[in-house]
């Protein structure tokens, strides 16, 4: 007698980032991903590696790095395969960084959100600015080989489908590859110029009417912060703005080129900051000024462009194609071009123009676009969402 098989359970399964890797973009990603599912009528569950010997005190950097992994790839796996014994339509991995787990599903066709392949790059000796240890190349070539064992690969932006078809290896057509490009992971929205700079002076980050350029990221090589004090430092003699940095806290190499450059008594840094603070910058900011000359997206461009906040970025992909024609940009080593556009956009007149063309440019990257172009591929799959 044949055996009748188990009933497919119409849930999609996400699964979201070891809490302790403090990827916070990538866990904002997951939460749009359940959230916007969740909206759109879609049962979904989000599950993720809990931190357990993560968690010991005391542990160095070294030794928290090696335990956390036990607790990702060893002790997640039994959490992994109790929820696929619920037999979900689909998996969806929301980070390519922990694409491994596609070697282990059977039966569940798998969905990998692929964000870039900087450090896949960087493991091969490419120079991306994210460079990789001899442990981290080992696993760069395992989230390679994970990507490769996906039914379907959804990369965030037409360059990192380049790098994709580039470097994983296909067999048939398999993994498929499609372009879905991110939503924003908060409703940033242009505000009333009062409410913006009460929220401002309510935070105490900033007095009421300073004027000032925003950089959002981190000290991590690509994000080409070194760049950014030298490109305000080029502004300094004929503007008295200040420069605000949101994200990590200066590394101590930048803070002293901050004082080789004579501007570091024109520098802002605020670290943890709200989505409300977030949006509150990006509204005052004269632009945001974004040069790396690599990325995955770039999703302060998008989040800026629908605040009205005027985008600096590198003139390159997919920086380039996520800013379009409300961008100004430049050759990454144009930082004289970069340093002009500064100063141009403090006359209110101009920045209001490429204020304007942002907002438009904005309109792009809906979240519901972005939850409905998953929802086709599940269907594409075979899943009835």
């Amino acid at each position: 007698m044949t055996r009748r098989p188990r009933d497919v359970n119409p849930m999609i399964l996400l699964i979201g980032n070891y809490p302790l890797d403090r990827q916070q973009s990538m866990q904002r990603f997951a939460m749009m991903v359940l959230e916007g599912l969740s909206a759109a009528g879609v049962s979904a569950e989000l599950i993720q590696p809990r931190p357990f010997f993560g968690r010991v005190r005391f542990a160095g950097k070294f030794i928290s790095k090696w335990l956390g992994y036990i607790d990702k790839f060893v002790l997640f796996r039994w959490t992994l395969a109790r929820k696929l014994r619920e037999r979900p339509a689909i998996v969806h991995i929301c980070d390519h960084s922990n694409a491994m787990y596609a070697g282990t599903i059977r039966g569940v066709p798998v969905v990998v959100t692929c964000h870039d392949l900087l450090a896949v790059r960087a493991a091969l000796g490419e120079q991306t600015g994210a460079p990789a240890s001899p442990t981290g190349k080992v696993l760069q070539r395992w989230i390679v080989s994970g990507l490769g064992k996906a039914a379907a690969i959804a990369c965030v932006s037409p360059a990192t489908l380049g790098d994709a078809q580039r470097l994983v290896r296909r067999r048939d057509d398999r993994p498929r590859l499609e372009v879905i490009t991110l939503g924003l992971s908060y409703p940033y929205k242009k505000l009333q110029p009062g409410e913006a700079r009460k929220r401002l002076s309510e935070s105490a980050v900033l007095e009421t009417n300073a004027s000032f350029v925003l950089h959002v990221g981190s000290n991590v090589g690509y994000k080409n912060r070194e760049g950014v004090l030298r490109i305000f430092a080029r502004c300094r003699e004929q503007w008295n703005g200040l420069l605000v940095f949101a994200g990590d806290s200066l590394s101590p190499s930048l803070r002293t080129l901050a004082r080789q450059l004579g501007i570091a008594d024109r520098i802002v840094e605020l670290s943890g900051i709200t989505n409300e603070l977030l949006e509150a910058l990006y509204n005052c900011a004269i632009a945001l000024l974004f040069p790396s000359p690599f990325e995955g997206f770039g999703w302060p461009i998008a989040e800026a462009q629908a605040c009205g906040c005027p985008v600096l970025c590198v003139d390159r992909a997919p920086m380039a194609e996520v800013a379009g024609p409300a961008g100004l940009t430049h050759p990454v080593a144009d930082e004289p071009g970069f340093a002009a556009d500064i100063l141009r956009l403090t006359d209110p007149a101009e920045r209001e123009r490429w204020s304007a063309k942002s907002l438009e440019n904005a309109k792009r990257f809906s979240t519901g676009r972005m939850i409905s172009e998953y929802a086709a591929l599940y269907r594409s799959l075979g899943a009835t969402a």
